[in-house]
């Protein structure tokens, strides 16, 4: 491989690198311009290595294979978890996408790469707002993502079982619900018993929490019941 074959190779993974960070710096993610073009750029290299140490002999998908693995443990990096709710997953994803236009540039499949990064803004820029529109629309709002609801009741120690059954069937009468925990405790005081349920809801389900907390209320022994979303999981 000849010099001049390397650097343009380069410089089109540094170049298409740095046309995807663009977007990303300017939407203030935490991987932006030099995080997105120096992945594109390594995985470039990586590539470049591997012909420039075998020549036609060798095979550069072993390091390109090696590279997606890599990859995997930088883009955890940029995941955050927030109580129950997960940001940073579409950061994550651009930066494998990055490595994969890198991957391209360095194997001299230059329009691919240039056609992979122009896909990767297009996505970016003509999906974002399209999504905005879509999670404003009420319909939608009910459907997307994972919550997570805490009920709390307080209640007399005699009623407890009582209680629990009535939750318990509530929740599996709904078919998006899942109950995932269920504990009591006296808090010092045996007169007194504290229950407390982590519901799991495949969509927004406060209209049903509040119905279920309303039915709980008048139940005989009740003396608090309160709810609360704890997070929600979505891109």
């Amino acid at each position: 491989m000849t010099i001049n074959i390397f650097i343009f190779r380069l410089g089109l993974a540094f170049l298409l690198g740095a046309f995807i960070g663009l977007e990303r710096q300017y939407r203030q993610k935490s991987a932006g311009l030099r995080t997105n073009t120096l992945v594109s750029l390594g995985s470039a290299a990586f590539i470049l290595l591997s012909l420039s140490l075998t020549g036609n002999v060798g095979d550069p998908s072993r390091v390109a294979g090696q590279i997606v693995t890599g990859i995997g443990f930088l883009g955890a990096g940029v995941i955050m978890k927030d109580g129950l709710s997960v940001q940073g997953l579409n950061t994550a994803a651009t930066i494998w996408c990055s490595a994969a236009v890198g991957t391209l540039a360095g194997a001299g499949l230059w329009l691919q790469a240039a056609i992979t990064a122009f896909s990767i803004m297009l996505v970016h820029i003509v999906l974002r707002p399209i999504g905005l529109l879509l999670n404003r629309l009420p319909i939608q709002k009910e459907m997307v993502g994972i919550f997570y609801y805490s009920f709390k009741i307080r209640c007399k120690e005699e009623v407890e079982n009582h209680l629990r059954v009535v939750l318990l069937n509530a929740v599996q009468a709904d078919e998006h619900l899942q109950l995932r925990s269920l504990t009591s405790s006296d808090n010092g005081n045996p007169a007194f018993v504290y229950i407390e349920a982590e519901i799991f809801a495949n969509g927004k389900h406060d209209a049903e929490m509040e119905k279920l907390a309303a039915t709980l209320t008048i139940e005989y022994g009740v003396t608090q019941v309160s709810w609360e979303v704890n997070g929600q999981q979505n891109d």
